[in-house]
């Protein structure tokens, strides 16, 4: 093992990662055996992506940019940390974070993502692999941070403070608690994707031991983690073990958050100021923030908490009216990677960080999961198709950090750079970008005991069982650049149920919930649905067609979303909007690229009188639908780019004429 270094390691992913060897699917431990929620996703394996805009998405990531993120942990020492902590090689740590531990814990994750809906024995055994390495690094008693265990008087960051080289002393900084969440994250997802506990028992390992360590009992250590995620990575063991005493733990440290008495305060940085349920405004930093709402929705939902599902709706509400950007993003500052003042939403200094994207999805999905509300997957899909997948390159191997809304071209807000980079010595966007993206399938689709939620619009099928009938819902469309879809219903048997489609916002009048932007004229045409080629009417006051009729085998849903281009304003509080509009068409938001206008770029407006032209450009971008008028040509914000270093504006001069 001394002589086992990452270059033996990236011999092996290259050998092994294509994705064309497949095997039958083992019978697979169930997800739910916990679930208090009253809507559930419907798993990614039962969801089979065939569309022309996620499926490629997925598929570069599974192909490209897992091997090439596994490259750049192996080149910066992030496999060998585990094998010096274990004393299999020798060295110092390698790397300049204390949570590097947790970029290859998040690539096992999107790796097993990817497993559960494509089965690859090679891919399965690489992870083998990883873990075994991974197991190396874990101390006797459950232990695993390797910086401290390699030298805990040394961490890689001058940031970390060292005292007396101890555990936990430092947790403000150290990551410690960070590293087990999504050590807990991704084992929980391993063990759902291959029924092996390899994995999962190392993660088991570490919470027991954070249960005898952490707590109010004599002898215990007090005190709460500076950047949350251990609390969601506990409430997952929880559902695949049903053991109390993980729940008990998350709530500790949910509990005792802005608690002076239980440890010394870490601040507005960390939402660790006052408790969490008189928390009424998003503050700090946005990713931490959004890791904590989500646990915070889970324990208002397991435990029927009144005071923590009140504290979540009012920082929901704040964030979505006050500090969310057109794009779905989140945090206004690059000081803190923090949430600004109510309204403070700057465009070239933007922050907008990808890991922040990714945790308002996995927050809203809860919060949709919790009520039903058609709002929660309105945000959703606008973070999703804009300010998400923006951080990731067309080639799949370079990565937006912040996503700002405006480039001089000269700024260098991503981390040093005016473009994407290959690569950050701070990798969590990279990392959390794999593993996001291979579960897109479980967005798509819900169901209660009595309906199904068809959340998302991109051509699948997918299997669920609902009112003791087996359905499958066969969907075609070429959304998001077309708003026609087909859905073939095909039950087991004739059967009634509820099936609930939802209308999108920006098809009901409304870019986003909460008011924060509004269009300059209503659309044109209403969205429509029929069946079997009949019209219907539906039930649309929840922001969805609702129908409860009795399905027969091979039964036709049509709908339609008419997608005109819309003119959108800002609240007028918002002080860099001001006498400004951006362009939207469907669920996408449109930016001008200094490539595409390089006559009179600085000089780009829209007037009242513009008409804008939609034209699809296969060779452009990968395909996209772009926007042209008298002066300009906008292409979709996620695109991004993608050609060089250069000028970019999502909000241009808006004159009336």
């Amino acid at each position: 093992m001394k002589h086992f270094t990452a270059t033996t390691f990236i011999l092996l992913v290259f050998g092994c990662l294509g994705l064309g060897c497949r095997e039958q699917k083992k019978a697979m431990p169930q997800d739910n055996a916990v679930n208090a929620y009253p809507i559930e996703p419907v798993n990614i394996r039962n969801v089979k992506m065939a569309d022309d805009f996620w499926l490629p998405i997925i598929k570069k990531v599974q192909e490209k940019t897992i091997g090439y993120a596994l490259k750049k942990c192996g080149e910066e020492g992030r496999m060998d940390n585990f094998l010096i902590a274990g004393g299999k090689m020798e060295g110092e740590t390698r790397g300049q974070m204390p949570f590097d531990d947790t970029d290859v814990y998040k690539i096992i994750e999107g790796a097993s993502n990817s497993l559960i809906s494509t089965p690859n024995p090679a891919l399965e055994q690489l992870l083998d692999s990883l873990i075994a390495i991974i197991a190396v690094g874990q101390e006797a008693d459950g232990y695993l941070t390797t910086w401290r265990t390699i030298n805990p008087a040394k961490p890689p960051a001058p940031w970390v403070p060292v005292k007396e080289g101890k555990r936990w002393e430092s947790l403000g900084a150290s990551h410690e608690l960070y590293n087990a969440g999504h050590l807990y994250e991704a084992a929980y997802t391993h063990y759902i994707a291959t029924n092996k506990r390899n994995f999962l028992d190392i993660a088991l390992k570490n919470a027991d031991f954070l249960v005898k360590t952490f707590g109010d009992g004599e002898g215990k250590v007090h005190a709460v983690p500076g950047h949350q995620i251990v609390e969601t990575g506990l409430l997952k063991l929880y559902k695949a073990t049903q053991k109390p005493e993980y729940l008990q733990l998350a709530r500790y440290f949910l509990d005792n958050r802005g608690n002076p008495e239980n440890h010394e305060l870490y601040g507005l940085y960390a939402q660790d100021l006052i408790p969490v349920t008189q928390q009424a405004e998003a503050v700090g930093h946005a990713v931490r923030a959004m890791y904590m709402y989500a646990a915070m929705t889970d324990i208002a939902v397991f435990e029927h908490d009144s005071a923590y599902n009140a504290a979540v709706q009012a920082l929901w509400h704040n964030m979505v009216e006050k500090k969310m950007y057109i794009t779905g993003g989140i945090g206004a500052r690059h000081d803190g990677e923090a949430f600004g003042e109510n309204y403070e939403l700057p465009n070239l200094t933007s922050y907008n960080e990808t890991c922040a994207a990714i945790g308002s999805v996995y927050w809203n999905q809860r919060l949709h999961s919790q009520t039903g509300d058609v709002k929660y997957l309105d945000v959703i899909e606008r973070t999703l198709y804009n300010g998400l997948i923006s951080g990731l390159s067309l080639d799949g191997t370079n990565f937006f950090y912040p996503n700002a809304l405006e480039s001089d071209g000269k700024y260098p807000f991503n981390r040093g750079a005016c473009t994407r980079q290959g690569w950050f010595d701070c990798s969590c966007c990279p990392t959390n970008l794999i593993r996001f993206l291979p579960a897109v399938p479980g967005l798509l689709y819900s169901r209660s005991s009595e309906a199904i939620y068809v959340n998302l619009y991109a051509s699948s099928t997918a299997s669920m069982e609902v009112a003791g009938a087996d359905f499958t819902l066969r969907q075609t469309t070429n959304y998001p650049w077309d708003g026609h879809i087909s859905l073939t219903v095909q039950p087991d048997k004739a059967a009634e149920a509820t099936i609930k489609f939802r209308i999108p916002s920006w098809a009901r009048n409304s870019p986003l919930p909460g008011g924060l932007y509004r269009y300059l004229q209503s659309p044109a045409a209403e969205p429509t649905i029929s069946v079997n080629g009949t019209p219907m009417q539906g039930d649309t006051r929840d922001g969805y067609f609702t129908l409860k009729r009795k399905w027969n085998p091979g039964d036709v849903v049509a709908l339609n979303f008419p997608m005109a281009v819309q003119v959108v304003v800002a609240d007028e509080k918002i002080q860099d909007d001001l006498g400004k509009v951006t362009l939207e068409r469907g669920p996408l938001v449109y930016a001008v690229e200094e490539v595409d206008n390089k006559a009179g770029f600085d000089g780009i407006e829209i007037s009242s009188s513009d008409h804008f032209e939609s034209k699809m450009e296969p060779e452009l971008l990968g395909g996209v639908v772009t926007l042209n008028n008298r002066n300009m040509k906008a292409i979709p914000y996620y695109a991004w780019s993608n050609r060089g270093v250069g000028k970019m504006k999502v909000w241009m001069r808006y004159e009336e004429k």
